[in-house]
């Protein structure tokens, strides 16, 4: 085996990507990343009635948006390939051969079966129905590096190459390994009750056991089970339509299961690899929350430099007919610029700044209740008006202020009774960036021309 820490993952592409097959490829990648150490892609691809060439390129292209780049495999290479199970066949019948030399096969309704060694009696099995036959194992010993010792015996044959000729999941699964030279199998918690067969195998075939690592279940947002590619928000391609950020959503991943020594959840990634180590990982299971990863999506939003986050916002905003190549560019900056602390995601970014670009924005029922309750609000903007029009422009924050306290006095309100009906006046909400800001940005034109069309 090598010295050098070698993980894999190893996805059937029957389907579209998951979450919990995303946190599996993370986690082997990151302790990969964290050892120094090669991350394996290997494709297990021999169930051709459901694997789809699209839905393996949805994987590569899923793992390379959450920034998950592999040392080996399809499109890369490598010294131990052919990295798809379809194209090791004869690699297969090698190790066949291997256990059939040493007698540890024999033939049984048309499939191969690997024999268990110890003493063979019958039972009847209740859930078959029939007598069957039993072996006496000895207890295989996995000193499971989150999981600690776990002790399993085998107690019947199993199959290793069906009737139709196709070699089964146990039998491949360890071959590969053991040719591709796999130190470290890390893989979902469901695998556990398989690798007792697998210590089996790789033992019959006298090659060094793989240090284990089985990391916890991923349950549903509501009620009890693990999630499945049915749940909502199950798919790693959701987020990408829904512009989530591939740094937050790996962030987020990270935290299903594992928890950052210094007790950050939103961290950069050199941070996440500098941390990572397998015996943190919990035993007990994660519960997929996707509002705890919008937080965290926004909080990595909020982190950017504001050119990368124009970069970003641009194609949304162009999507939603809100700009395009006329729009001015420093306009545009300095609008996402007081967006960018607001916006909750890219996903709701063009509903958050709408009224900066277009004058047809809705106003929302709501705010328009709430304000009416402690007065009209078009009569306080239609009071507001002559004081803004005498100004030079809305830059100056002291000078907007001294005009609405000046606008109060003569009609013996509070100043504070102003800036709600005047934000909803130019903005149809009735939060945001600070409103100074909005003023400066949109201009005097505009929000002149908006207060008194809302005044009527």
């Amino acid at each position: 085996m090598s010295s050098t820490v070698r993980t894999r993952f190893a996805p059937s592409p029957t389907g579209f990507f998951h979450i919990g097959s995303a946190r599996t490829a993370l986690f082997n990648w990151l302790f990969a990343r964290h050892t120094g150490g090669k991350f394996i892609l290997r494709v297990e691809d021999t169930d051709t009635e459901r694997n789809r060439d699209e839905y393996l390129q949805v994987i590569y292209n899923s793992l390379r948006w959450l920034g998950m780049d592999w040392d080996e495999g399809p499109e890369v290479g490598g010294a131990f390939g052919p990295y798809k199970q379809s194209e090791r066949k004869e690699i297969y019948q090698e190790y066949l051969k291997k256990l059939r030399d040493t007698g540890r096969t024999y033939e049984k309704d048309g499939a191969v079966w690997f024999r268990l060694e110890g003493e063979r009696y019958t039972e009847f099995d209740s859930f078959l129905g029939r007598e069957m036959e039993k072996v006496k194992a000895a207890p295989v010993v996995i000193d499971d590096l989150i999981r600690g010792r776990v002790e399993r015996a085998e107690d019947r044959d199993f199959v290793l190459v069906r009737n139709n000729g196709e070699p089964v999941f146990h039998f491949v699964n360890v071959v590969d390994d053991i040719t591709m030279q796999m130190t470290h199998v890390v893989r979902g918690e469901d695998h556990l009750s398989n690798t007792s067969k697998h210590v089996e195998l790789y033992q019959a075939l006298g090659a060094p056991v793989p240090k284990f690592a089985h990391i916890p279940l991923i349950l549903k947002t509501d009620g009890p089970g693990k999630m499945s590619k049915r749940d909502r928000g199950a798919l790693i391609e959701e987020y990408q339509n829904r512009h989530f950020l591939p740094a937050a959503v790996r962030n987020y991943l990270c935290l299903l299961g594992w928890t950052p020594k210094d007790g950050r959840e939103v961290l950069p990634i050199e941070d996440i690899i500098g941390q990572f180590e397998l015996s943190d990982v919990h035993q007990s299971n994660a519960r997929f929350d996707e509002k705890k990863m919008a937080f965290i999506n926004q909080q990595h939003l909020r982190a950017l430099p504001v050119e990368t986050f124009a970069w970003l916002a641009a194609p949304v905003l162009q999507q939603a007919g809100l700009v395009d190549e006329k729009t001015d560019e420093n306009y545009l900056q300095a609008v996402l610029g007081l967006c960018q602390e607001k916006a909750p995601g890219l996903e709701v970014l063009a509903d958050v700044c709408r009224y900066f670009f277009t004058e047809e924005f809705p106003f929302d029922e709501a705010t328009r209740s709430k304000l009416s309750k402690k007065g009209d609000p078009a009569e306080r903007v239609r009071q507001l008006l002559p004081a803004l029009e005498q100004l030079p422009d809305l830059r100056d924050a002291a000078a907007i202020d001294a005009a609405i306290e000046k606008t109060a006095a003569q009609y013996g309100a509070k100043p504070g009774e102003y800036f709600a009906p005047l934000r909803f006046a130019i903005s149809g909400v009735g939060g945001g960036p600070h409103l100074h800001d909005v003023l400066r940005v949109l201009g005097k034109e505009k929000v002149l021309t908006r207060a008194r069309r809302f005044v009527g």
